[in-house]
């Protein structure tokens, strides 16, 4: 099969994800677009068209897959890239994903079907970033669901999207301010922000052209985004946004933390990282907030809960990881949690974080002290 060079973008930004797509095709003589519209799943189908700068080449129909629209696109979206790797000629094929689709899922499907992606683009309105990282509606509210059982929401849909991609394309938008683009920063700051909108360099040597074709490592982009060993952003504070890193070796009183739950999970706009509870010493768990609400979850072991033998099977990334974390007596156990918001009140998070911690009495008590504590994340764990 020849080879097709394969570029994911995605985002909920429709105004800016459409933008960077056009700019695309300007860029690369002879690129062309597939889509799937999902919203047309209610009555059965998904609407599939390819098209390349002169207008569409093809529409069709794709039926649902046990009702779920994502289920169609993967079942249709190899099967068309390889028909356009078979007819050749095409140097650069963009999957421009709808709304509330994720780039990670679709880089996976993509990937393991033998195709090669070589850019994950999330094209973002900078003046529109802080109205959807506070949005807590579910997307089926809006209309925005991709199956009848999905359950994200606008926040938390737009976060992944956002943290997912090593590029970001950013609509020149004029309600823009400093606040709005310092946040962006700070969410993603190891991402490339490739300006869209107002007529920088185009032709194949654009910055979105090459951010297209730049290359993308599916394994990498998945450890990034495990809490285990997620690339967290730093410490920053500029232009009225601040991001708190809040770095602990003692774990949280199960009880105490439940109760702040809600002060925590809305002192941020966006706040996510790995926790240590005493009452599950051995369980690395994941925060998860955005829009006003918190996702906890496991996410295994720790690393030094686990029998030597055992460390042969986990990823080298992830060994690394706890390498650099690794403290004498309790490993990579700790607590990495980072907050991210405009105003954001430093001094009274850290505070609220340190009275959940152990005391110096209940941390002297030991682990099997620890395990006896009220276990008050079970209902969120659903243990």
């Amino acid at each position: 099969m020849p080879e097709l060079s394969v570029v994911i973008v995605g985002g909920l930004h429709a105004d800016a994800r459409k933008a960077a797509v056009e700019q695309l095709l300007a860029d690369v003589p002879g690129s062309v677009v597939l889509h799937h519209d999902l919203a047309t799943a209610a009555a059965g189908t998904v609407v599939r068209t390819v098209r390349d700068a002169t207008g569409v080449r093809d529409a069709g129909e794709a039926p649902l897959v046990n009702d779920c629209a994502c289920c169609a696109l993967r079942e249709d979206l190899v099967p068309e890239l390889r028909r356009l790797a078979d007819a050749g000629g095409t140097p650069l094929a963009v999957v421009e994903l709808w709304d509330s689709v994720e780039p990670k899922a679709m880089a996976e499907v993509v990937t393991s079907g033998g195709l090669t992606v070589t850019g994950v683009i999330t094209a973002v309105d900078p003046a529109l970033l802080l109205p959807y990282l506070g949005n807590g509606d579910d997307l089926a509210e809006r209309g925005l669901a991709a199956a009848a059982t999905d359950q994200r929401t606008v926040a938390d849909t737009f976060a992944r999207q956002l943290e997912y991609a090593p590029a970001l394309a950013v609509l020149d938008s004029p309600e823009a301010d400093d606040e709005d683009r310092e946040l962006l920063a700070q969410l993603h700051p190891t991402a490339r922000q490739v300006p869209i909108g107002h007529g920088d360099l185009t032709g194949a040597h654009s910055p979105l052209a090459h951010a297209a074709l730049a290359g993308f490592d599916v394994e990498a982009a998945a450890a990034a985004q495990h809490p285990a060993c997620a690339l967290l952003p730093a410490e920053a504070d500029a232009h009225g946004v601040s991001t708190l890193v809040w770095h602990r070796r003692r774990p949280f009183h199960p009880e105490r933390l439940y109760q702040a739950l809600e002060d925590l999970t809305c002192a941020a706009a966006r706040s996510r990282g790995r926790f240590w509870l005493a009452d599950r010493p051995d369980t690395l768990l994941h925060w998860d907030a955005a829009g006003g609400a918190l996702c906890v979850e496991s996410a295994g072991p720790w690393l030094a809960s686990l029998p030597d033998a055992a460390w042969e099977m986990v990823p080298p990334v992830r060994r690394a990881a706890a390498a650099l974390d690794w403290h004498p007596e309790h490993g990579d156990c700790c607590q990495h949690l980072v907050f991210t918001s405009p105003g954001l009140d430093r001094e009274g998070l850290e505070q609220l974080l340190e009275s959940c911690l152990l005391t110096d009495a209940e941390y002297a008590a030991g682990r099997n002290a620890w395990k006896r504590l009220p276990p008050a994340f079970d209902t969120l764990l659903e243990v």
